[in-house]
């Protein structure tokens, strides 16, 4: 058993990493550290805890533990990171966007690796330090990674993606709140998505060059899942795409080429990416979907966790969908 500590447990995605390091055969909580709710049982923030567990946050914190998730807002990690110090012994998964970057990768001496395990599975298991990448960044990687790895990408990427309200993190918002999110669908950031930023160096790590992304993230009036549709010119059949891409993902058991259309139901609720192609005329359309809290987040922090320590990948991670 490995000690785990969490720091930010009280939003969604440290409410998904508790629930999943609870069920988990080789992790044991350590502590759960909050500044605002120390004292507090897990299942006052997150209440289908109730029963399964009594620890409560802390405002105290273990610099022994084996492995510490970050699950801060982003630029807080950097800052906790300051402010306290490990072991050398303990492995850190960070769910920010402070370390996704090269420019980032190295802080204070440690050497954070891009925690895409489709993409860097075999440096995170080497790893000390992951940064874990965002929701969307996951789901539009995985539709155009293959495609970058075979020098594909000669063209401008169409990029329209679809998330839910929890994306927008637990605090309430304008945009996120019922009466305006329900019966609704708007854009935000277009073109300038902070997700670009981690998507273009993976890109470009595989294809050489860079790859023009013409990116339109949307909100979507439910609450979980990101549903992503890429379309770019391909000059091969279809049945050679498909052929790039299950090559790509023979060894990604989180990752399925699927042959039928796919939608968000298969996926909420589990670590799955679902992958689906289509060919019209000389445009090839590549949709994904996944549940953005988890294999856009805790699900793949945890992932990355199982490789590092030497775990099945998959270990704690067999989750049903929700499908009806």
């Amino acid at each position: 058993m490995i000690k785990v500590g969490i720091i930010g447990g009280s939003g969604y995605t440290g409410g998904e990493l508790i629930r999943l390091l609870l069920n988990h055969p080789k992790t044991s909580i350590d502590f759960v550290y909050s500044t605002t709710r120390a004292g507090k049982a897990l299942s006052d923030a997150h209440e289908d805890l109730l029963g399964l567990t009594d620890l409560t946050f802390t405002g105290n914190v273990n610099p022994e533990v084996d492995v510490l998730f970050l699950c801060l807002g982003h630029g807080n990690s950097s800052n906790f990171l300051n402010e306290n110090e490990f072991s050398t012994n303990t492995k850190i998964i960070d769910l920010s966007n402070d370390f996704r970057l090269e420019n980032d990768s190295n802080f204070n001496g440690m050497e954070f690796v891009y925690g895409l395990p489709e993409l860097n599975k075999e440096k995170i298991k080497q790893a000390n330090y992951i940064a874990n990448p965002g929701c969307f960044a996951t789901a539009i990687q995985l539709a155009l990674l293959p495609l970058a790895a075979s020098k594909k990408l000669q063209e401008d990427v169409h990029v329209n993606a679809i998330t839910g309200s929890t994306g927008a993190g637990v605090s309430p918002s304008a945009t996120s709140h019922f009466s305006w999110r329900n019966n609704n669908i708007s854009w935000y950031k277009p073109f300038t998505h902070q997700h670009l930023g981690e998507i273009g160096e993976s890109l470009k790590s595989l294809q050489g060059a860079d790859t023009s992304l013409i990116f339109m993230p949307q909100r979507g009036n439910f609450a979980r899942g990101i549903f992503v549709t890429a379309y770019t010119i391909f000059e091969g059949t279809l049945e050679e795409a498909k052929k790039i891409y299950q090559d790509f993902y023979k060894d990604a058991p989180f990752t399925q080429v699927s042959d039928k259309e796919i939608h968000l139901k298969q996926v909420v609720n589990t670590n799955m990416c679902h992958v689906h192609l289509h060919k019209h005329e000389d445009l090839l359309l590549i949709t994904t979907a996944e549940d953005n809290l988890l294999k856009g987040a805790s699900g793949q922090a945890i992932q990355n966790m199982n490789l590092q320590f030497g775990f099945p990948e998959t270990e704690g991670l067999n989750l049903k969908a929700s499908y009806f």
